[in-house]
């Protein structure tokens, strides 16, 4: 009888450290995913204000003016437009 005691008492102490055991990992997953939530949420608002920076950057305004300014690039005159028509594959200057 006493050897099954000592059993009994050893398969309770083994099940009792399983259970600590995988609260312990349970925990750290825990932690682990918080963190990672946190981070997708920190690179959500940095894609978002990278999309309003393209924007800004790219308005129409500004990249006429750097045009101007840096490449010294101008509107082109009406006489020196050119419009290009496309029928049925055949290029056609007008």
């Amino acid at each position: 009888m006493a050897r099954l005691n000592v059993l009994l008492l050893v398969l309770v102490i083994a099940c009792a450290l399983g259970v600590v055991t995988s609260q312990h990992k349970a925990r750290k997953l825990f932690v682990e995913l918080q963190k990672e939530k946190d981070r997708a949420q920190q690179m959500d608002v940095e894609w978002g204000q990278l999309q309003l920076e393209q924007g800004t950057l790219a308005m129409p305004a500004r990249v006429e003016k750097l045009a101007n300014r840096l490449l010294q690039m101008q509107m082109p005159q009406p006489k020196q437009v050119r419009y290009i028509r496309l029928d049925s594959g055949m290029v056609t200057l007008q």
